[in-house]
């Protein structure tokens, strides 16, 4: 395996597209743009990993490949979405507080402290791709891109179902209730969920054990700190008809329906 100064050789590769992501963010006045940028984060850190490699293995191109596919996948997304739209009532929040001074502040606050929790995260790119290894992936890698592929495709449908919702105008006003959003009030966050956890799997396979930092820390994130706990803070009250959507679905993993 190559030395942990090789993961570390990613970060300042990061850090430069945390600083191209301010300067875009700070023009359009939107902090909410980095959401674009976090998934860049972690493929700028695989290529880089990859590319110290001696040897490239297969297992390591299997977890460059499925790099790729999430962050482009997610990066594109996001910027279809978000790159007109009002700032996020998340990121209004931080900059009500961090004045005056935000923008400059943002630098670290936002895009500094993401591109380094971004470099945690990669944990297990970092094991996966560095890990020797034979002609071919074996079992445990194949098992991991599974649930990171399964995990891909809950994250996309969930997508595209909330922006076909969103799309009709006749559903202003109303919740998505119908299809994964029947059975978990964030499927997208679940989806994300399955794809570290996949990326683990394959890292653990190597013996890098180690790497559950990185699936356990986007847990918290996305259960009590930037996902479902956030969004829904005050949900309730800039949207009334939540309350009951709540109270029949579950918040996170996949269930049947309850009685309101």
């Amino acid at each position: 395996m190559m030395p942990a100064s090789a993961w570390f050789a990613a970060l300042p590769w990061m850090l430069a597209l945390a600083a191209l992501a301010w300067v875009v963010s700070s023009l359009k006045r939107n902090a909410g743009l980095i959401d674009i940028f976090w998934s860049l984060f972690l493929l700028a850190a695989a290529a880089c990993f990859f590319v110290q490699q001696p040897a490239p293995t297969p297992r390591g191109g299997l977890v460059l490949a499925l790099t790729t596919l999430w962050a482009l996948r997610l990066s594109i997304y996001l910027a279809a979405r978000n790159w007109n739209a009002p700032e996020d009532h998340r990121y209004q929040a931080i900059r009500a507080r961090n004045q005056p001074g935000f923008v400059w502040k943002s630098l670290y606050l936002v895009f500094g402290l993401q591109a380094v929790l971004a470099l945690v995260v990669s944990a297990p790119l970092y094991a996966a791709i560095a890990a020797p290894g034979g002609d071919a992936p074996t079992m445990v890698d194949l098992a991991g891109a599974a649930l990171v592929l399964a995990g891909i495709g809950v994250e996309t449908a969930a997508d595209w179902q909330l922006a076909a919702f969103r799309a009709d105008a006749a559903n202003r006003g109303r919740v998505l209730e119908s299809g994964l959003w029947r059975y978990s009030r964030h499927p997208n966050y679940f989806g994300e969920f399955c794809v570290w956890w996949g990326f683990f799997v394959i890292a653990a396979g190597t013996g890098a054990w180690w790497s559950l930092v990185s699936p356990l820390l986007m847990s918290v994130l996305l259960l009590r700190v930037s996902g479902v706990t956030l969004l829904e803070k005050d949900i309730g009250e800039r949207r009334p008809a939540y309350a009951a959507y709540i109270a029949r679905t579950n918040a996170f993993f996949p269930g049947p329906r309850r009685a309101a």
